[in-house]
């Protein structure tokens, strides 16, 4: 079922769109192959999350090399559901919850299948009794640049650790594909207008997967069960935080949201 494009953001600036959309659009007609990284340790991001790490915030290390990765996992994903046909037969209002409410996990999940590793590098925000003392407002901070803030440290070592899970169980291009469907036809608590439909559509992946890893594993569920633990993690994972981290460099102040929108040709008229 075809769907209306949407009126453009009004948030949204000409100059922020046309960087990320031009690197989606260029790398669109090429695929590239899965490049692994496995390392003999885990990053020493892993640790354990300590309360304090809420207020600490961290950016890319190599911004520009990993916001090119980031964007070509973002394009794969995209082209994925796209090329779903399953998607389209569901009202539009439904494809719009379920994109909001998963782009963020199927994003992370695409690092995982593609081998995306990143570095970090923590930055201090200046206190407010510094700010006071300097005679500075709370938005003058702000002005060396929107990435400035950057994403929550706690946040991104969630992300972090999933990924080096899903590394570590060497999951099939199979099973990638299987579990993206069920985390995109996962509808959380939000009422749809085809809710059934869309149950039905994730149990369906649920069952090819537990298919799957029965046959190729030789009936042993418990990777089965592993693998969806995994997926409820990934619901987890902040849409926030993945989008300053790796997308506010590219985008400045405008917002992922309608982008995918427009790539996806949903409609947004309604908000």
């Amino acid at each position: 079922m075809p769907a209306e494009k949407f009126g453009k953001c009004p948030c949204e600036t000409h100059d922020a769109k046309s960087i990320l959309y031009q690197i989606l659009d260029k790398e669109r007609g090429s695929e590239h192959q899965r490049q692994q990284h496995h390392h003999s340790v885990h990053c020493s991001m892993g640790k354990k999350v300590c309360s304090c790490e809420d207020r600490r915030r961290v950016v890319l290390k190599t911004p520009e090399a990993t916001c090119r990765r980031a964007s070509e996992v973002l394009l794969k994903t995209l082209t994925f559901i796209r090329n779903l046909p399953s998607f389209y037969h569901v009202p539009w209002e439904d494809q719009l919850v379920l994109l909001q409410q998963n782009w963020a996990p199927l994003f992370v999940l695409g690092m995982a299948q593609q081998g995306v590793d990143f570095d970090l590098r923590e930055i201090s925000a200046p206190s407010l009794l510094k700010k006071i003392l300097l005679n500075q407002s709370l938005t003058d901070s702000n002005e060396l640049g929107s990435s400035s803030l950057g994403a929550s440290l706690a946040e991104v070592e969630k992300m972090k650790n999933l990924l080096w899970k899903f590394w570590d169980l060497d999951i099939s291009a199979k099973e990638y594909a299987y579990l993206k469907g069920i985390i995109l036809f996962d509808s959380g608590c939000h009422v749809l207008k085809c809710l059934p439909y869309v149950q039905i559509l994730q149990q369906e992946a649920q069952q090819a997967l537990m298919e799957f890893t029965s046959t190729v594993f030789h009936r042993n569920l418990g990777r089965f069960t592993w693998i969806i633990q995994l997926i409820a993690s990934l619901q987890d994972i902040s849409a926030d935080a993945v989008e300053e981290l790796f997308f506010r460099p590219i985008l400045g102040k405008a917002t992922l949201n309608a982008l995918l929108l427009e790539t996806l040709s949903i409609r947004s008229d309604w908000l």
